[in-house]
């Protein structure tokens, strides 16, 4: 079940390294007047994640109680944090299905939160993922499975 995991995390991971690619690319931490996600809780959520997946990492490998649940407890604030981004996402998501279309014009600038260029499918395959990886490192860390 660590194993699985891992796979778990790491895919969580590339979609949450797309979304902040995107985030970053399209002006959020630049403009954060502009965005909904103070640029704190962008990266304080890669950060705290990153950190984790480092632990997971080493309890994979080494093994450990102390690090498994190390791990799980890291991923906590990281949900928490994800949570927080998704509640500000969804108002600027619904925004963006209500407005009409138009063309933008030629050389416009984007005035629109950084955040509204998320593509859904990644929004919610990262959130799946997320819970996903959290329930696996709990198991893991009560020892189900061994």
């Amino acid at each position: 079940m660590d194993v699985a995991a891992l796979i778990a995390w790491i895919l969580t991971a590339g979609g949450g390294f797309f979304m902040l690619g995107t985030w970053v690319s399209k002006g959020g931490h630049r403009q954060p007047s502009s965005s909904r996600f103070p640029p704190a809780l962008i990266f304080g959520h890669f950060a705290l994640a990153a950190v984790g997946l480092i632990v997971w990492i080493i309890y994979v490998a080494a093994g450990g109680k102390a690090l498994a649940w190390t791990a799980f407890i890291i991923l906590l604030p990281v949900a928490l944090m994800g949570f927080a981004m998704l509640a500000r996402w969804i108002p600027t998501y619904r925004a963006r299905a209500t407005a009409p279309v138009a063309a933008p014009a030629v050389g416009a600038a984007d005035t629109g939160p950084a955040e509204r260029h998320f593509p859904v499918a990644v929004v919610g395959v990262h959130g799946l993922l997320a819970v996903t990886t959290l329930v696996l490192v709990l198991l893991t860390a009560l020892g189900v499975g061994n």
